[in-house]
């Protein structure tokens, strides 16, 4: 039979500002092998699951992972798979669908007919059809019902009466009937087919974009009420997940443990810089107020800031194992900000960079400036494999778009000395320790947190100095960060707030319990 697969894409997260569990004991289970669902630190012993509590587990994680994943990223739909042709699945599959589609040929062809798959396939298209069906449109159901009855299509098959041109031509009408309007062209290309073959061939393939349109106007019906009732179903899932592994929540003790220690021990001076016109006044007291006890919700916030710092190959950092549990969906959402945020760190010096040597004349020019842009985010993208090599170029074609540009504008052009010295400090940024870099990755991650500790509007309106040219790029980061902290914060506040009380002394949290959500 024909298989018609689907895909699931994901985009980013939209733009739009959001608004005490008792782990209990699971009995233990002795059926067949075991096995771990996670990996965890010799410290902790990991519970052990059998084969059936494994796969009830992994369907659990499913439904949830299906659901979190439609309420935090809008663009959430379903798209046709297309395989690459000269990958080895993709011939793989071409040569199985061609089989059967050779097949069915044949059987038509002979004589008599053999309506064998035929009837196979049109069993098939009749469920496709139904499932494609409102509830209330019964009337449409018994109508189908009736004219695919099956138990009647197989008598005529054996008498040769089959006519499949006829089925085929009603089946037609139904799609009319029921497709969306963007697949109406497609359907109107079946009718001109006389090919009873390629016909049920090109039916079954735009049956399949047809599921997919309604799995999609599913998901969007049901995107109110998820987000009406997300967090306590979230919440609700991941307890039976607790219950069968009560160590679950052991690397995220350890996540908040270092969120704790790097909260008290951080440098007011690693927050900010001297010369950030937006950053004069004093820092908040989150942020210098290190001798105080530490909040709670400071505590989770710099834990979220955290992420965006995880090192995969270092076994030791809590982040790595902490993907495994509360941030278990969102994994790959952390890793591309993560990426996004080095990327702009890199963008954001170059551009600091270059705009003190070329002066503001040149730089109010929106069109110089996101020409440079386009040009500094085509040759970093291997920044981080070869470094030194991409500085180099960098280098060498912004200083030639600078003095083409002041050039244009009839500005007296670099010196080489001023060209040299140009060149030097661009290939400078390729270093970890280059004070511009360093500056501005402070600055990102105060404005990431600053998103956290006072929201996205009034962080939006206070942004930091020196990151003017890349605040369209940052405030859409922002905004990634904070819905995402924000919706796991909901979900697993009332977990963090347990283990937080017994990081910092009850005494000390009565003082600073956590902000509700």
């Amino acid at each position: 039979m024909p298989k018609i697969e689907e895909n699931m894409f994901q985009n980013d997260p939209s733009k739009a500002e959001s608004r005490a569990h008792k782990p209990k004991t699971p009995g233990q289970s002795q059926e067949n092998k075991s096995f771990c669902l996670d990996d965890h630190s010799a410290e902790s012993r990991p519970e052990v699951l059998s084969v059936t509590d494994l796969i009830e587990t992994v369907n659990e994680v499913s439904k949830l992972s299906i659901a979190h994943e439609i309420m935090v990223n809008q663009d959430f739909c379903m798209e046709e798979s297309i395989l690459p042709p000269n990958s080895l699945e993709g011939r793989f599959m071409e040569t199985m669908y061609n089989a059967f589609w050779d097949h069915l040929k044949e059987q038509l062809l002979s004589t008599p007919p053999d309506f064998t798959c035929a009837l196979e396939l049109l069993k098939e298209v009749k469920e496709i059809l139904l499932s494609l069906l409102l509830p209330h449109q019964n009337r449409l159901r018994n109508e189908i019902e009736d004219a695919l009855d099956m138990d009647l299509l197989k008598q005529e098959a054996e008498h040769g009466a089959l006519d499949v041109p006829h089925l085929s031509n009603y089946i037609l009408n139904l799609m009319t009937l029921l497709c969306a309007p963007v697949r109406d062209e497609a359907v109107q290309k079946l009718e001109s087919m006389t090919d009873p073959v390629q016909l049920l061939k090109g039916i079954f393939h735009v049956l399949g974009l047809m599921k997919m349109d309604m799995v999609n106007y599913t998901i969007q019906s049901l995107r109110p009420y998820l987000q009406e009732h997300s967090v306590q179903y979230e919440q609700a899932k991941f307890q039976e997940l607790l219950d069968k592994q009560p160590g679950l929540l052991d690397c995220t003790t350890k996540w908040l443990t270092k969120a704790a220690t790097d909260l008290t021990t951080s440098s007011p001076s690693s927050l900010g810089s001297p010369s950030s016109s937006s950053l004069d006044h004093s820092p908040p007291n989150w942020a210098t107020n290190n001798s105080e006890i530490p909040n709670p919700t400071m505590v989770l916030y710099q834990g979220y800031l955290n992420l965006l710092l995880w090192d995969p190959d270092n076994d030791d950092f809590p982040e790595s194992s902490l993907f495994q549990k509360t941030l278990l969906m969102d994994r790959i959402r952390l890793q591309e900000m993560e990426s996004q945020l080095h990327q702009l760190t890199i963008l954001a010096s170059v551009l600091l960079v270059a705009r003190s040597f070329s002066g503001n004349v040149l730089f109010s020019s929106p069109e110089f400036v996101n020409k440079l842009k386009c040009i500094t985010k085509a040759l970093t993208k291997e920044f981080n494999s070869r470094p030194q090599e991409t500085m180099v170029s960098v280098s060498e074609q912004l200083s030639w778009e600078i003095q083409q540009g002041l050039k244009d504008m009839d500005l007296t052009a670099l010196s080489s000395e001023n060209t040299s010295s140009l060149k030097g400090q661009l290939q400078n940024i390729a270093k970890k320790e280059n004070c511009v870099r360093n500056i501005i990755d402070q600055r990102i991650r105060l404005f990431l947190k600053c998103c956290l500790v006072r929201g996205m509007q009034e962080s939006l309106r206070d942004f930091p100095g020196g990151l003017s040219l890349i605040e369209g790029e940052l405030a859409e980061l922002g905004w990634k960060f904070f819905n995402l902290m924000h919706h796991n914060q909901q979900v697993f506040s009332p977990y963090y707030a347990g283990i937080l009380r017994n990081i910092i002394s009850p005494a000390q949290a009565q003082e600073t319990e956590m902000e509700s959500v």
